[in-house]
């Protein structure tokens, strides 16, 4: 019996990596293109159907947060703004305006990959996931390619660090 939780734990986690690293590549898009690299897709039935990257200087706009964006990709798919039975593979903990989209969401689980000890809502520096005092909760599992989810983040700040530096 403890093999077969092994085994079923394992085919978990290698599933949370392969979304993860779906979420990464669209961080990179954000990257890309000078944005904050924070990406996200959303999981349904083994098939994505929604991702998003930040866009908020692109766009000029407030909204255009990679899971926002996600969500709204996510909702039009199904046809529906309850996506109860999705997960949402985030390469950066959510802030307190996506966070409580994703409950509103109705939104079965989230995959984080980097925590934002800064100003994080799904368990730095508030918890919206999972207060009790909301009508629904979102399962949540954190750390999952914690290394490369951070690494892209520290690398980007960096490198605009040492751009500024260069600038008359």
């Amino acid at each position: 019996m403890a093999l077969l939780d092994e085994l079923e734990k394992n085919k978990a986690k290698r599933k949370d990596e392969k979304y993860m690293k779906l979420a990464l590549k669209e961080a990179k898009k954000a990257r890309d293109i000078n944005e904050v690299p924070i990406g996200c897709v959303i999981v349904r039935d083994d098939k994505v159907i929604g991702k998003g990257y930040n866009k908020r200087n692109t766009d000029k706009n407030v909204l255009s947060h990679a899971e926002l964006i996600a969500i709204k990709q996510a909702c039009k798919k199904t046809g529906d703004w309850r996506l109860e039975d999705c997960t949402m593979y985030i390469t950066l903990e959510p802030c307190q305006m996506c966070a409580g989209a994703m409950v509103q969401a109705r939104l079965q689980r989230a995959v984080i990959g980097s925590m934002n000890p800064k100003a994080g809502c799904g368990g730095s520096v508030l918890n919206i996931l999972q207060m009790a005092e909301f009508n629904h909760q979102v399962d949540v599992e954190r750390g999952v390619l914690e290394e490369e989810c951070s690494s892209i983040l520290t690398e980007f700040f960096s490198d605009l660090r040492e751009q500024k530096k260069q600038m008359p």
